[in-house]
């Protein structure tokens, strides 16, 4: 592949993809997972040095994801010292096709009364080399590095994640950013179901963290659930190199071909 990165930057909110941010579900369509680190990278850019740190992001997926160029709009729906609600809206041909709103909270310091109950995951160069191509195409799936923490069966498995591209050309990776980029993976990496038998989208993807990541790796161990009435949800907790970081969710639209 000739790029190291997802995304050209053509205008002050204006990018134009490359052959890595194309979709597992269609090659006409992005990967989700690009435009929600492109979207976290927007926002990161826009904060001033005002002590609050990112605590959740809620993406709400208003329709397909043509594989074109995006623009984004960022504005804070409402200010504050200590808390923060600000909002990132993708467009992709004058069309609404990604909503995004980020809660900055206050940092303090209780490193003496941190705690979480997760098990830490393996360290990824101790977990083997694991094929994501095998069962998804695309240009995204295709440049993610991947090693198999906890071995992988229908509906649980937990999968390290990392990427030799960046998300924009030519300027510098914001960390939690690039973090962010490869979130979305989760619904693939222990599907219920094969995808040439069933489709099964996530409309949201909802992050929580309580930590801010740091390293080049992206830990998702992840529990899939499906209900008997086209509904599912795809829940992960969330590592990097030092443990868990938070968890993320999604909604899963369920489909027989």
């Amino acid at each position: 592949m000739s790029n190291d990165f997802y995304f050209r930057r053509r205008g002050d909110a204006t990018f134009t993809p490359t052959e890595h941010a194309v979709g597992a579900w269609s090659e006409e369509d992005y990967h989700f997972s690009s435009l929600a680190g492109l979207m976290v990278h927007e926002l990161e850019r826009s904060r001033a040095e005002d002590g609050l740190l990112l605590s959740r992001v809620c993406f709400d997926i208003l329709g397909r994801l043509p594989f074109a160029e995006v623009d984004l709009e960022v504005e804070t729906l409402r200010p504050g010292r200590t808390i923060e609600l600000v909002q990132v809206t993708a467009s992709i041909g004058g069309r609404q096709v990604i909503t995004a709103r980020a809660w900055y909270l206050l940092e303090s310091d209780t490193a003496d009364a941190a705690a979480c109950g997760a098990t830490p995951l393996p360290e990824p160069q101790e977990c083997p080399v694991r094929d994501l191509s095998e069962l998804w195409g695309g240009g995204f799936v295709a440049q993610i590095e991947a090693r198999q923490a906890v071995e992988w069966r229908p509906g649980r498995g937990a999968t390290w994640l990392t990427s030799p591209n960046r998300l924009v050309e030519g300027e510098e990776p914001v960390d939690v950013a690039e973090y962010f980029s490869l979130i979305d993976v989760a619904n693939g990496i222990a599907p219920r179901q094969q995808p040439g038998g069933w489709v099964f989208p996530n409309v949201d993807l909802t992050v929580h963290l309580f930590r801010r990541p740091v390293g080049r790796w992206t830990g998702l161990d992840t529990t899939v659930t499906w209900g008997e009435s086209g509904i599912g949800i795809t829940g992960s907790t969330l590592h990097d190199v030092r443990g868990p970081v938070g968890r993320a969710e999604q909604s899963l639209t369920l489909r027989r071909l």
